[in-house]
């Protein structure tokens, strides 16, 4: 077999140990050292398995890719990012951004699921992560939906769907992946996300008010809130304010890079929750623990992927299928398309940071082979921004949104299909965003430009 023929059959064995439900990490791992054995030269006959000439590279490219992966600078933002999260729960941040929202919208049909979405978007701007933002807000927002009536599989969606908000409003570690993998500036990817951010809050605001008109019956009401307590609930959500504007402010005016941003994001909430006495030594230890075993499972699969990538480099198949598929002589908007209805279909078998991981270096090369009629760096934070959102459709897709499951167990008495019936208006309107942002990239694009 040549190296490309090598190459493209990995896909398929790669898929098979993933649904064979190996961890992707060690899938990925192992796929690319036994793929730098096969292209030096090694035999799947088991009698040539321990001559030590086609493991030498194999051996070495295992060495090198482990420290030049871990020793990255910017790969450090992952853990901070992680850990202002824990700390952020502890400080009681997720309590009072929902108790602000609720004041404000609880009284509307719907209006406390539009909270629950609200608080969701200023927690996905201290928290990097989907599932910790779509679980941290389900233990707040869960029992107030239930008290007020709502439907056990509209309340489940609504949180899977608003958890999604933690990965797309920055700070978010799957864009910093990103921005690692395609060699961008971190902080343009973040001002980047804004925009696409806020019209995905309001987005499932509207998909919740038109739900709700469609169902009556899936939404109680409350009475509205005093207005000298709504107030109030707004000053108690200063923290996060001040939190958000630190390291997102800190950074866009210069005074750290981004990696320093969350180590002051890291700090600011820790103090912050010591103040509140939701930090102490054992909440702290716990918090180191959680953090380093979040870091511990990103890290692994990073370092797979690491692998698997530098095998696929040496095949040439990345570059190869770039070739291909420009000179088929499709539009770059039909490329586009199809590379994104495949994430699509990955996100009902994979998690986020796997599709991310395993994904960009092959579409990436072919997306920058292509002419949108931006530049290169435009491109790849506009191509960017788009994976990210349609990642996050995968989430909460059914069968395997990982963002579902998350919810689901944490209330055991909605059935799983109810999720999935109610979770569909969500995935429409992520869908209608995804097609708004493709056809006009200067929604994207206009923050980067203005300050940049």
């Amino acid at each position: 077999m040549t190296n490309l023929e090598i190459g493209l059959t990995s896909f398929p064995v790669l898929l098979l140990l993933i649904f064979a439900r190996i961890p992707i990490g060690l899938a990925m791992f192992l796929v690319g050292l036994f793929g730098l054995f096969a292209v030096n030269g090694g035999s799947f006959n088991p009698g040539t398995w321990f001559e030590r000439g086609p493991w030498i590279m194999a051996l070495a490219k295992l060495k090198t890719e482990t420290y030049s992966t871990f020793s990255s600078y910017s790969l450090s933002i992952v853990p901070m990012f992680l850990l202002m999260g824990h700390f952020a729960t502890l400080g009681g941040m997720s309590t009072a951004l929902f108790k602000a929202a609720e004041s404000w919208l609880g009284h509307r049909r719907g209006g406390v699921a539009m909270a629950s979405v609200g608080a969701c978007a200023g927690f996905g701007a201290i928290c990097g992560s989907s599932l910790a933002t779509a679980a941290t807000m389900s233990q707040v927002a869960l029992p107030e939906l239930r008290r007020y009536g709502y439907s056990g599989g509209f309340s489940t969606a609504t949180l899977a769907a608003g958890g999604t908000l933690g990965i797309l409003i920055p700070p978010s570690v799957i864009l910093v992946i990103y921005a690692i993998l395609t060699e961008q500036n971190i902080a343009k990817l973040f001002l980047a996300a804004f925009i696409p951010g806020i019209l995905a809050a309001i987005g499932y605001m509207i998909t919740i008010s038109i739900y709700v008109r469609i169902h009556p019956d899936a939404a109680g009401t409350r009475p509205p809130i005093p207005y000298a307590e709504r107030f109030r609930a707004l000053v108690d959500v200063w923290p996060v304010l001040l939190v958000f504007l630190l390291v997102v402010g800190g950074i866009y005016l210069g005074w750290f890079t981004p990696t320093e941003g969350a180590a002051v994001g890291a700090f600011g909430t820790g103090f912050i929750a010591l103040l509140n006495r939701g930090l102490n030594l054992q909440t702290l230890v716990e918090s180191f623990i959680a953090t380093g075993r979040s870091t511990g499972m990103i890290f692994f699969i990073v370092l797979g992927a690491a692998f698997y990538n530098g095998f696929l480099a040496l095949t040439q198949v990345p570059q190869e299928l770039a070739t291909y598929v420009t000179s088929l002589g499709y539009s770059p908007w039909m490329v586009l398309s199809i590379i994104l209805v495949l994430y699509l279909v990955f996100g009902c078998v994979m998690d986020s940071l796997s599709m991310i991981l395993l994904t960009i270096p092959i579409f990436f090369p072919i997306i920058s082979q292509l002419d949108f009629g931006l530049t290169t760096e435009e491109t790849a934070i506009w191509f960017g921004i788009i994976v990210l959102i349609v990642v996050e459709v995968g989430l909460i897709t059914p069968p395997v949104g990982m963002n579902l499951f998350v919810i689901n167990s944490m209330d055991r008495t909605t059935p799983i299909v109810a999720t999935y019936r109610a979770v569909m208006y969500f995935v429409a309107s992520d869908i209608i965003r995804v097609i708004l942002l493709i056809a006009f990239p200067a929604i994207t694009l206009f923050m980067v430009r203005l300050l940049h």
